[in-house]
């Protein structure tokens, strides 16, 4: 059904281009350089970095919720894995990923 409404739109569509249509969307403001420009490896780096310790966020929840049933070995694991993480933060902060200079 999808295909079949992006066939018929393209079949009896409007077909009027024009350059402001045709030209890349920046927030209203006119393009200043070519729309395929290469990110910087920082960019991908940061996304990949907020992924992991977005996780974190997201696996610390559910354990707040049941933390009185794992008593000390759910604290336990969760310092561990705490520790991880934080190893990692370190190591990334020692090598410079955070700075955007």
């Amino acid at each position: 059904m999808s295909g079949g409404m992006v066939f018929l739109s393209h079949l009896f569509g409007r077909k009027e281009p024009n350059p402001s249509k045709l030209s890349p969307y920046e927030c209203g403001i006119p393009p200043f350089s070519d729309a395929r420009l290469r990110f910087s490896v920082k960019f991908f780096l940061v996304a990949m970095l907020f992924i992991i310790f977005d996780f974190e966020g997201v696996t610390i929840y559910p354990w707040a919720v049941i933390f009185r049933e794992l008593s000390l070995f759910g604290l336990v694991e969760m310092g561990v894995f705490l520790g991880i993480l934080l190893i990692g933060l370190l190591y990334i902060w020692r090598k410079g990923a955070l700075q955007w200079d």
